[in-house]
């Protein structure tokens, strides 16, 4: 951390940077009210941030002002508190991103506790973060920086997969113009506009085997309903248009709601009685759900619909031939 001649100069030095990132152009007049000194401290200050690395440019004008540009090298890098702290707990979260970033950003972290003050340094070692469940395959993070620049310029990507049961044949390449990547348990995603196929495709961001160069400009278009989340949680589910599950039942399950509530996922269990609970939830199939409330392993008194009462019907035949089955 820079060091200047007095910690008032160096606050406000800390002050200006901030004022810099975050508005392109500042007025040297409006900076001065700001910092609550003279055009002239300004300008003095300003020039210390370009000895410490900074590219601080002078603008011409009525007003004059300044501007912070990307410099050739990193400089020295001024953080007030709270974005030290949040510096520290991204880094720490970065760990477990499957980014193939975790020996980088925990070499990030040590180097950023060693600055801290010891007050906030043992703010961010209270901070645990436990990783539930690791990547189950490593992203390369080239493979991520690549798609966030197609994204960003809009052009498409052409691509090898690697789909589930194919093994190492990647079948023909793919061709998408990519518009989101996200993180959903555990795993990256690209969420794309396929033309052979005008739909919108999903794929894991593991699977994918990049061709060089990318493909022409698009014009970017929205995800069905506009919330990038909502349109993949549908997918997982099997929806094509609605975060709903294709089929919904409701059944009565003989066991406390206190037992059945923690294992309802995203539906909804509500006591009937002291040994009842009444509870309405979805699967992506009729026979998935028949299932999937079995594992309760207790009765089940479906209150509707048909199909459900049918998808029980023959889980229980299935069940009895495997129950019936030599040993």
């Amino acid at each position: 951390m820079p060091i200047a001649s007095s910690a008032t100069t160096s606050g406000r030095l800390l002050a200006l940077l901030s004022m810099l990132q975050i508005r392109r152009d500042w007025p040297g007049s409006l900076l001065a009210q700001r910092l609550g000194v003279s055009e002239r401290t300004v300008r003095r200050d300003v020039d210390r941030l370009r000895e410490l690395g900074y590219a601080v440019h002078a603008i011409k004008g009525p007003d004059g002002g300044y501007r912070l540009e990307a410099g050739s090298e990193v400089p020295p890098l001024l953080f007030d508190e709270e974005q030290a702290v949040a510096l520290a707990v991204a880094l720490r979260i970065a760990v477990g991103t499957g980014a193939g970033i975790e020996e980088a950003a925990a070499r990030a972290l040590v180097t950023v506790r060693q600055v801290l003050p010891a007050r906030l340094r043992r703010r961010v070692d209270a901070l645990e973060v436990t990783t539930a469940e690791s990547a189950r395959r490593q992203v390369d993070t080239e493979v991520l920086l690549a798609l966030s620049s197609a994204i960003r310029a809009g052009e498409e990507v052409r691509f090898d997969y690697r789909s589930p049961g194919r093994g190492e044949d990647a079948g023909p390449a793919r061709r998408v113009q990519p518009h989101h990547l996200v993180v959903s348990a555990g795993r990256w995603y690209l969420v794309g506009w396929s033309p052979e196929r005008e739909d919108w495709r999903t794929y894991r961001a593991d699977r994918m085997t990049l061709r060089i160069p990318t493909g022409p400009r698009f014009t970017p278009r929205e995800v069905p309903g506009g919330d990038v989340a909502a349109f993949l949680s549908a997918r997982f589910k099997g929806s094509g248009t609605t975060n709903a599950w294709p089929c919904e039942g409701e059944v009565v399950l003989h066991r406390p709601v206190a037992e059945v509530a923690p294992f309802v996922g995203d539906g909804v269990a509500e006591e009937i009685g002291a040994t009842t609970t009444r509870l309405v939830v979805g699967s992506w199939s009729w026979a998935a759900l028949a299932a999937r409330l079995a594992r309760f392993d207790t009765d089940v008194d479906v209150v509707a619909p048909q199909a459900l009462r049918d998808a029980f019907a023959g889980l229980a035949r299935r069940a009895a031939r495997a129950a019936g089955a030599p040993g």
